[in-house]
């Protein structure tokens, strides 16, 4: 049997002894990781829409070149073309900064906090939000998908 066929939806029980406040900050601070999850998808983002501008500007370079505007080409290469985005640095070094220093720390917080107070049991808040919905909304919906043997 798989997780989603063993019973009530043991893994987002709430253990025996977590009061609601508890849950309630274990649900706040899920939404925090989460919204540094988000964050750090856009420094990928902004990683590689610097990337593909570096590129696209090595390209706008060559043409100028190959247009007679030699000037502007060297302009562009020495000014521009590779330059680091803030000093010292390229955007793989901003995201493996961030990684180093905030996102993983962050990570590991929130692992130690959920196992210590929550038996490392994920997502309470939301599976009691989406149970006290599931016991107000319309008959046939279950706790958990079907059994993948139908």
């Amino acid at each position: 049997m798989n997780a989603y066929q063993d019973g009530p939806d043991h893994r987002h029980r709430r253990p025996d002894g977590v009061d609601d406040l508890t849950v309630e900050a274990l649900g706040s601070l899920s939404k925090a990781l989460e919204t540094t999850e988000r964050a750090r998808g856009h420094l990928y983002s902004f990683h590689q829409l610097t990337g593909g501008a570096d590129l696209e500007l090595e390209r706008a370079v060559r043409l100028l070149r190959e247009a007679g505007h030699t000037e502007w080409a060297a302009k562009a290469e020495v000014e521009i073309l590779g330059r680091d985005v803030i000093p010292g640095h390229w955007t793989f070094q901003i995201i493996e900064a961030y990684n180093d220093t905030y996102y993983r720390p962050f990570q590991e917080l929130e692992r130690s906090v959920v196992n210590a107070l929550a038996h490392g049991r994920d997502h309470l808040y939301e599976a009691e939000m989406r149970e006290a919905r599931r016991a107000l909304a319309q008959s046939g919906r279950t706790a958990r998908p079907p059994a993948a043997d139908g």
